[in-house]
C-alpha cells in the first residue's frame, strides 16, 4: 500500500502549512486548516489536471511579437455582467463565479449562453444535472442554439477528451465541487480535488485561448472547499448574492485583472430567469415605509455608479444590562464606533440600548459616505421622530464628531435630485461650493450635532 503524505490547507485563504494548528498561521482565521491525504503516487507523478492533456502544445513568445489589434473582450448578451467583469469576458481568462446554493448562478450561466451562441461555439458542463434536465432548463430560459453543446459530466479527462474533439470558443463548468481527477485518491469536492481540477482548466484557458467560466458553491461562511480557496488561481472572482425571501440579487467582484472590483450588477429573479435592473436605487428603495423612526436614504459609489440605498436602525432598551449589537450589511466595527461617537458627540445615551443595523435589498456598505445617514437614522431611532421622507444624508463620520466631505459628492447629489429627493444634509466645504441640482435644497452641516438640529430642530 502506497504511502500517504498529510497537508494540511486553511479553507479561508487556500495557504498551506506542515502541521495542523487551530489558526491559519497566513491569514490568522481560526479553525479554518483542514487535513488532506495525498498518495504518493499522485505526488510522484504528473496528476491528469497536469499533464499533457492532447491538446497542441504551447511555446514562449516576445512580448512585442503579440498582436493586439484584434479585440480581446466581447460581450456576454446581459449588461449587467459586463460591467461587473469590467466591459465584458476576457478572451482566454478563467472566471470564477461563486454565491450560495440556489441564488441563480446556474440560471446566470445558461442565459448568457443564448447571446454568445450567436458568435462562438459553447460547451456547458453541468456534474449536477442531466442533459434532458438542462434541455427543460433551457426552453424555460428561452435559451436555444445549435451552438450551445451540453454534457453531463464530473470526470475531468472526459471534460478534457470533449474539450479537444470539440474545440469550444467558450466553457462554462457547472460546478467546480463536483469535477474530480481519477488520479487522487480524495473525494469530489475536496481541497485536493477542487484546486486540482481548477488548475486543469487555467491551463486550458491560457494555453489554448478558451474562455472558462467556472460556478463554484459557498457556505454562509464562504469558506468550504470553495471560491475562497481559488481566488489566487483564477483571474476574475464574481460573487453573486441574494437574500432568501427577496427577488433582488447582486453581482460584485471581489477580483478582477481585467477591470474595477467595485462594480456591481443588479438583477431580478423571476419565474423566467433573471432580469436586469437598469435603474438598481428605484428599486432598492421600492416599499420604503413613510413616517417610520429609524430610516434614512443615502448614495453609495459603486465604481462609476451612484447607487442610493436605504439605511434602517432601531434602538431599544436593553432588557438585561447588557447591550447587544447587530449590524446587516454594515461593518460591525464601524457601527459601533458611530455608535459611541453619537453617545460621546451627540448627548444621546445609546449605550444602555440595544441597537441593530440593516441595509435593505442585500446592499455591504462598505465606504464611509454612508456613514452620516446611519448616525442619522440611530438617533431617529432613539428619539422616535422620523426623518423626512424626501431627505438623504451624505458624508463620513469622525470620532470628534465631525463631517468629513466623500468624493464624487456633485455626482451623488445629481442621483439623489433624480430619484426624487428635496433636500439632502452633507457635510461643509471650504472654498467654492460645487454644483447644486435645481430643485435640491442642501444643508451643509460642519458636525453631526448640526446635522441632527438641522433634522429634528434640537
Amino acid at each position: 500500500m502506497a504511502k500517504k503524505k498529510s497537508v494540511f490547507f486553511c479553507t479561508e485563504c487556500g495557504g498551506e502549512t506542515l502541521k495542523w494548528a487551530g489558526r491559519c498561521p497566513a491569514c490568522g482565521a481560526w479553525n479554518t486548516v483542514v487535513e488532506q491525504e495525498i498518495p504518493a503516487a499522485s505526488r510522484s507523478t504528473r496528476s491528469a489536471g497536469g499533464g499533457n492533456r492532447g491538446l497542441r502544445s504551447v511555446k514562449a513568445v516576445s512580448l512585442s511579437e503579440i498582436d493586439t489589434a484584434e479585440e480581446v473582450r466581447f460581450l456576454t448578451g446581459m449588461g449587467e455582467l459586463d460591467r461587473v467583469l469590467g466591459g465584458g469576458a476576457v478572451k482566454g481568462s478563467l472566471v470564477l463565479v461563486g454565491g450560495a446554493p440556489g441564488v441563480g448562478k446556474s440560471t446566470l450561466m445558461l442565459q448568457i449562453c443564448g447571446s454568445l451562441c450567436r458568435a462562438n461555439l459553447v460547451l456547458y458542463v453541468s456534474g449536477e444535472e442531466s442533459v434532458r434536465q438542462l434541455k427543460l432548463r433551457s426552453q424555460r430560459l428561452g435559451v436555444a442554439s445549435g451552438n450551445l453543446l451540453v454534457l453531463s459530466e464530473t470526470g475531468l479527462e472526459d471534460i478534457l477528451q470533449s474539450v479537444s474533439e470539440e474545440e469550444p470558443d467558450i466553457l462554462i463548468v457547472d460546478s467546480i465541487q463536483t469535477m474530480y481527477n481519477g488520479a487522487l485518491d480524495s473525494p469530489p469536492g475536496s481541497i485536493t480535488q477542487v484546486k486540482d481540477c481548477t488548475m486543469a482548466l487555467m491551463q486550458l484557458a491560457k494555453g489554448h485561448d478558451i474562455t472558462v467560466f467556472v460556478i463554484g458553491h459557498v457556505n454562509k461562511e464562504g469558506s468550504i472547499a470553495g471560491p475562497k480557496v481559488l481566488e489566487h488561481m483564477v483571474d476574475c472572482v464574481l460573487y453573486f448574492e441574494g437574500e432568501q425571501h427577496s427577488t433582488c440579487r447582486i453581482l460584485r467582484a471581489a477580483k478582477n485583472r481585467f477591470g474595477a472590483t467595485n462594480e456591481i450588477g443588479v438583477f431580478e429573479m423571476l419565474d423566467n430567469g433573471l432580469a436586469e435592473v437598469e435603474n438598481p436605487s428605484q428599486m432598492l428603495l421600492s416599499g420604503r415605509p413613510e413616517g417610520a423612526p429609524g430610516t434614512c436614504v443615502t448614495c453609495v459609489m459603486e465604481g462609476m455608479r451612484p447607487v442610493l440605498a436605504e439605511i434602517q436602525a432601531l434602538l431599544a432598551p436593553a432588557p438585561y444590562g447588557s447591550a447587544r449589537r447587530s449590524s446587516n450589511g454594515f461593518d460591525y466595527n464601524r457601527a459601533s464606533m458611530l455608535l459611541a461617537v453619537l453617545e460621546k458627540r451627540g448627548g444621546l445615551k445609546v449605550s444602555a440600548c440595544d441597537a441593530y443595523l440593516n441595509i435593505i435589498g442585500g446592499l455591504t456598505l462598505d465606504e464611509p459616505a454612508a456613514d452620516l445617514a446611519a448616525v442619522l437614522a440611530m438617533a431617529s431611532s432613539y428619539l422616535d421622530r422620523p426623518i423626512p421622507a424626501e431627505l438623504a444624508a451624505i458624508g463620513e463620520v469622525g470620532l470628534t464628531g465631525e463631517l468629513r466631505v466623500v468624493n464624487n459628492l456633485d455626482q451623488r447629489l445629481s442621483e439623489v435630485r433624480r430619484l426624487g429627493f428635496r433636500r439632502c444634509v452633507i457635510p461643509r466645504r471650504k472654498g467654492k461650493p460645487g454644483a447644486r441640482p435645481e430643485g435640491l435644497q442642501v444643508l451643509e452641516a460642519a458636525n453631526i450635532g448640526e446635522a441632527m438640529r438641522a433634522i429634528f430642530g434640537k
